[in-house]
């Protein structure tokens, strides 16, 4: 059985919206302010985590942004994702050209649920927050990855939207990267 896995970049105050500034948030761009060494330090948190996926399971946003620039790209941290089997939930994409890509379609619920059963392994989400929310309202999300960037923005569309009711996490492992980056992983309290 699979393991859907969020992984996300955001901002102290919960603001995913446009971190490299490519759609034209107005405070987008958060991202690219941090210390070079902190990038660096997330690089390698993503190489890992990428190493250690058995499929990537995106939005369809967030999966044109990526196969915009991956295909392209070499080393291990590029080869890794583009060798992997990637899932796209849309209702409008047809022809994925992003290699070993399988567009779901139909009920979100359904498909995710379907997928995670298929897959045997860690099957992580980056960005995408709309398809976050939905995973999270339906309790299909069972770890959260979140790396922090000590910023304020103030707006932008939220990591943890308005959900049907309250989540209780529980925080199993918190680690500093670089010298301004903080990464925590939670996992739901299901017995709660």
């Amino acid at each position: 059985m699979g393991k859907i896995i969020i992984s996300e970049n955001v901002t102290l105050d919960g603001v995913v919206q446009d971190p490299t500034g490519d759609e034209g948030f107005e405070i987008g761009g958060w991202f690219g302010q941090v210390e070079n060494k902190d990038r660096e330090e997330w690089a390698k948190v993503e190489l890992d985590e990428a190493l250690g996926a058995d499929a990537l399971l995106l939005g369809r946003r967030t999966y044109e942004f990526f196969a915009a620039r991956w295909p392209s790209r070499s080393g291990p941290w590029a080869d890794r994702l583009n060798s992997l089997p990637k899932y796209v939930v849309s209702a409008t994409l047809q022809d994925p050209d992003w290699n070993n890509s399988t567009v779901l379609t139909g009920d979100v619920v359904d498909a995710v649920s379907t997928l995670s059963r298929k897959v045997n392994g860690d099957i992580v989400v980056y960005a995408s927050f709309q398809l976050v929310h939905t995973l999270m309202e339906h309790d299909l999300v069972d770890e959260l990855r979140l790396m922090i960037y000590p910023f304020v923005l103030g707006a932008g569309e939220r990591l943890f939207g308005e959900t049907m009711r309250k989540r209780h996490l529980r925080l199993v492992d918190t680690s500093t990267v670089g010298d301004g980056l903080a990464f925590l992983t939670y996992q739901p309290a299901r017995d709660t």
